[in-house]
């Protein structure tokens, strides 16, 4: 990605991000590649490198362990490893065998599930394999600890143990010439010690010719002497010797094990990347959850569709201080692809022009960004910034003259892939020659479709939206009845400079404002009294809006909640009727056994009895009773459909139905706990108990 000028990534503060970014790295290779962050133009290279930085943040969240425990810095090992002859030491090669390790656990952890779940990640290894190999060679020859085994030759194996029985002999003999120097009071308090690799003895100064041997040294106070005894020098010698056949083969061994692994310098450089570009990945995750980065969705052409987006310096700043972050959303596209935003000063242009600038750079370096997933960014070529005083002492330029250089940059180069940001375009020079040639750079830039945002105060580019194709009025709102700004981007309208009101803020005195008032443009006046007033308004109607939609929200849970409710009663009614069906269906069951059973109750008697007559009469008894209950269920069912039944205690006069038969009659007289029906023509005396008050039902019209 080129950029304009020099210090565009330093103005957008992309450089901090970059030291965020490293301080997340344990490797140098991951430091390294933090350091040396590009910025890619490519979709599908940015698209992998979001996509792996995702991945590894799922994993973080979702507490799933990635095996890169290891933090293995080993360039030089490794350069060792290619010069030939050279000779690596038993820690080296156990640094080499984590490596392997290290490569071993990653390439298990994907898995063939894995492998699909995190295919960006699997893509860092997909074109390496693990070399078992590599750690059978080194466990060969050195154990757990680094140490060369005594059976990784037959040659070590018989030194090693010439020299365990040396050093036994020379320990007998040392500790018998100890017993005897100890005995005459020769000894010191240290006894003994080791000087130029020989086994010494510590003596008083004063005895020291009394002891035949070779005098090794003296302390500082010169009170000891150290002293070979004559009976172990030969030991000590044969020793000595022995030692140095050791340390000749222990180095034979371990050349020729670099030499084996040479063979596989290729392969343990890439594993060495691995680990690197892993550390890498792992800290663009832990950078994206402190400024609650996330994966946009990208877009082939040009485009910057933003939703709730953070300047992430400034987010770490506030979350600090305890401070909330107001985000910005806004669109460029093909069709309004330059955003004019105007308002007070210290009102957040600035802030939002760098916000977008800084993450547009963030994504194209394979950084996940600040922003709601929904938010759709495309890749551009080319960048152009132009933020602050670019006064140049070098070459003589004014201000203003070094704007218009910058400016002269911009109009030949942009094209329909730049992203530029211009703040205070035209400032520095007269209002109104330097408001013309402002008019000029936003006609070419519009020309030459560049999407870019540019931050203004002056009403001719304000009034430039609606009649130049491809640019759109932004305003940072601001809260006149405080005297506060809101840091909040209002997208499709130009805004006020408040430049009375803030004047009146700060508390000028009045009379000063007023003589100001006299001297503005009266049109000029009215139109940012106009813009003033538009943009109060605006924040009443969305003020407004978002009660319209809370309470929206509300009807809207308050009817899910009847749903539910009715949807549950409709269910529990549903469940009632089942049952009844189910207990009717029971019954039903219950009775025909019943019935069969005594059916064959009557079969087996009829074989049984001569009394033919008898059993014939038991099975009209039982056929009769069937008869009698659907006759009393159709009766039942009539007096239902006709009549309905009521609450209350029984009168005379009132008409009743009989629970025991279902037949509708009127009483007539109370007797105690018996009541007289009349049943059509003929009156019946029935227990109060057993009637029930009914009326007829209305029919419907």
């Amino acid at each position: 990605m080129k950029y304009f000028p020099e210090s565009a990534l330093v103005q957008l503060e992309f450089d901090k991000v970059k030291v965020l970014l490293g301080e997340h790295c344990k490797t140098e290779l991951g430091k390294q590649m933090a350091e040396e962050l590009r910025l890619h133009t490519h979709i599908d290279y940015v698209k992998s490198a979001l996509q792996q930085a995702h991945e590894y943040k799922q994993l973080v969240l979702l507490q799933q362990h990635f095996p890169n425990d290891y933090v293995l810095n080993l360039r030089q090992e490794l350069r060792l490893l290619d010069i030939q002859g050279a000779v690596l030491s038993g820690e080296q090669f156990m640094q080499l065998r984590k490596l392997a390790e290290s490569m071993h656990s990653i390439v298990r952890f994907f898995d063939a599930d894995r492998k699909v779940t995190y295919a960006g990640l699997y893509e860092v290894i997909a074109g390496t394999h693990y070399e078992k190999k590599i750690v059978a060679l080194i466990d060969a020859v050195l154990d757990e600890v680094g140490q060369v085994r005594d059976n990784a030759t037959p040659e070590l194996a018989k030194i090693r143990m010439s020299l365990f029985r040396k050093r036994t002999e020379l320990r007998r003999v040392f500790d018998r010439i100890l017993s005897k120097l100890q005995k005459q009071g020769y000894l010191a308090d240290i006894e003994e010690s080791f000087l130029n690799g020989r086994r010494v003895v510590a003596i008083f100064a004063e005895h020291k010719r009394m002891v035949k041997g070779i005098l090794h040294g003296e302390s500082d106070t010169r009170r000891t002497s150290f002293l070979e005894p004559e009976e172990t020098i030969q030991l000590n010698n044969e020793v000595f010797s022995l030692e140095r056949d050791e340390q000749r083969e222990v180095y034979k061994i371990l050349r020729t094990l670099t030499a084996d692994l040479a063979k596989h310098h290729t392969l343990l450089q890439g594993y060495h990347d691995i680990l690197g570009i892993f550390d890498f990945i792992r800290a663009k995750a832990r950078l994206a959850l402190d400024i609650n980065g996330n994966y946009p969705m990208l877009v082939p052409h040009s485009q910057v569709h933003l939703v709730e987006a953070y300047h992430p310096l400034l987010l770490l700043y506030n979350q600090k201080q305890g401070k909330p972050t107001i985000p910005v959303s806004l669109t460029l596209n093909k069709d309004n692809h330059i955003l004019v935003i105007s308002g007070p000063n210290a009102g957040g242009k600035t802030v939002t022009l760098k916000t977008v600038g800084l993450i547009q750079l963030m994504l194209q370096a394979g950084l996940l960004v600040p922003v709601h997933p929904t938010s759709q960014l495309g890749i551009f070529r080319n960048l152009m910034i132009h933020i602050g005083d670019t006064q140049s002492l070098e070459f003589e330029l004014s201000t203003y003259s070094s704007h218009l250089k910058n400016m002269k940059y911009f109009m030949e180069n942009a094209n329909g892939k730049t992203l530029f940001f211009i703040d205070e375009l035209g400032s520095g020079s007269d209002p109104n020659l330097g408001g013309a040639f402002a008019e000029v750079i936003m006609e070419e830039l519009a020309r030459k479709h560049a999407f870019g945002i540019v931050t203004t105060h002056y009403l001719n580019l304000k009034i430039m939206a609606g009649k130049v194709k491809g640019i759109v009025n932004a305003a940072m709102g601001f809260d006149e009845e405080n005297l506060q700004p809101m840091y909040k981007l209002l997208v499709g309208k130009p805004g006020s400079s408040y430049t009375f009101s803030i004047a009146q803020r700060i508390g000028l005195d009045p009379a000063l404002i007023a003589r100001a008032r006299k001297l503005v443009d009266e049109g000029h006046f009215r139109l940012d009294k106009l813009l003033n007033k538009a943009e109060q308004d605006l924040q009443k109607v969305e003020s407004r809006e978002r009660e319209l939609q809370k309470l929206l929200k509300e009807n809207e849970r308050l009817k899910k909640e009847y749903e539910t409710l009715s949807d549950k009663e409709r269910t529990q009614q549903q469940y009632t009727i089942l049952k009844l069906q189910n207990k009717i269906r029971e019954e039903e069951i219950q009775y025909l056994k019943e019935m069969e059973r005594k059916l064959k109750q009557i079969v087996i008697e009829w074989k049984r009895t001569d009394d033919k007559q008898k059993v014939i009469k038991q099975a009209e008894a039982l056929l009769f009773r069937k008869k009698e209950k659907a006759h009393n269920d159709k009766l039942q069912k009539k007096v239902q459909d006709k009549f309905e039944e009521l609450k209350g205690e029984v009168k005379v006069g009132d008409r009743v139905k009989i629970r025991t038969n279902n037949q509708v009659g009127k009483v007539n007289e109370l007797r105690g706990k018996t009541a007289v029906v009349q049943i059509g023509n003929i009156p019946i005396q029935v227990k109060i108990s057993d009637l029930v008050l009914v009326q007829e039902r209305v029919k419907a019209e």
